[in-house]
């Protein structure tokens, strides 16, 4: 769906959308003193949590059903244009290094390629065919989701991608800052956070791109939870790759343990420097290729491996 619209049509429609609304009373806040204004800007984005909390209900319910894909192999895509995309790449990268995922079971995708990320690519957003394109380099399968992101809610690509994917069997989730919105419209779930006009109009990578980017970090972390890649509020799946977060892993084992630090260091040894494989050595008193065993046959979850291993 490449868009070759009327430009005085597309006028039109970005004139109905709260997105886009002017907001003549901010008409003169170039004029004002600097403090002030960052007191208006940090007003608006209080508003943001309360708009997502009125669309709990319609996050949970996609949320349940993106983990359940995922459960049984599945991926989490998400796709968008500028901001929107960039939002979604953002939260993709960050899930292997939090919950050790293999890079490829949660994707960003952004209209124009990883140029868009820090240019614009003339065009891109407009084509939904782009988007087709871009799922079917994933070979896409039904037990996948993806989630289209558009402020506006009618970015063709973003619509594109999950028209594209539905027609495929896959989930599809399309998430908006715009009411009645055609990208929640052509998506088994759609999430429409109305966060209202721009301090600066149209600039929906503010509030806007705010209340996409809570979506999206429930959208991932509460799927991440459903599927055992957490224990309690700990990231014990978590990638020690630096000196950072090899200091976390220690304490995130010390946390669910009480160990001493000498425990910890030889469990953590004895797995590999696996958070989960230390934590269940120490709590069942197994060994290492032990809690590999039983977390396997778990498929990953803790607290069903210390059951296991208490039987």
């Amino acid at each position: 769906m490449t868009s070759t619209s009327d430009p005085r049509d597309l006028r039109a429609q970005l004139e109905t959308l709260t997105t886009e609304a002017f907001r003549p009373e901010l008409s003169d806040i170039d004029r004002l003193p600097t403090l002030e204004i960052a007191r208006l800007m940090n007003g608006e984005d209080a508003t943001v949590p309360a708009a997502v909390a009125a669309r709990l209900p319609q996050i949970a319910a996609a949320i349940d059903a993106v983990a359940e894909r995922m459960a049984r192999g599945g991926r989490l895509v998400y796709a968008g244009a500028g901001t929107a995309g960039r939002l979604g790449v953002l939260d993709a990268s960050e899930c292997p290094p939090t919950f050790s995922t293999d890079p490829s079971r949660v994707v960003g995708l952004i209209a124009g390629g990883p140029d868009a990320m820090v240019t614009s690519v003339e065009g891109a957003e407009d084509s939904g065919e782009l988007a087709a394109r871009d799922l079917d380099a994933l070979d896409l399968t039904a037990h996948d989701t993806v989630v289209g992101v558009s402020a506006s809610g009618r970015t063709p690509y973003a619509v594109g991608a999950v028209e594209h994917a539905r027609a495929h069997g896959a989930l599809t989730v399309g998430l908006s800052c715009n009411a009645d919105s055609a990208l929640a419209a052509a998506a088994d779930h759609g999430i429409e956070i109305v966060v209202g006009p721009e301090l600066l109009t149209g600039s929906t990578r503010l509030k806007a791109g705010t209340a996409q980017k809570l979506v999206l970090n429930m959208l991932s972390t509460i799927t991440m939870i459903r599927l055992g890649k957490t224990y309690g509020n700990l990231m014990v799946d978590v990638r020690a790759s630096n000196d950072k977060l090899r200091a976390r892993s220690h304490r995130i084992v010390a946390l669910a343990t009480g160990a001493t630090d000498g425990e910890i260091e030889d469990a953590l040894a004895a797995t590999d420097g696996e958070v989960k494989n230390a934590i269940l050595t120490i709590l069942a008193g197994v060994d290492g290729p032990s809690a590999a065993l039983l977390l396997a046959e778990s498929r990953g979850r803790l607290r069903v491996a210390l059951e296991q291993a208490g039987d």
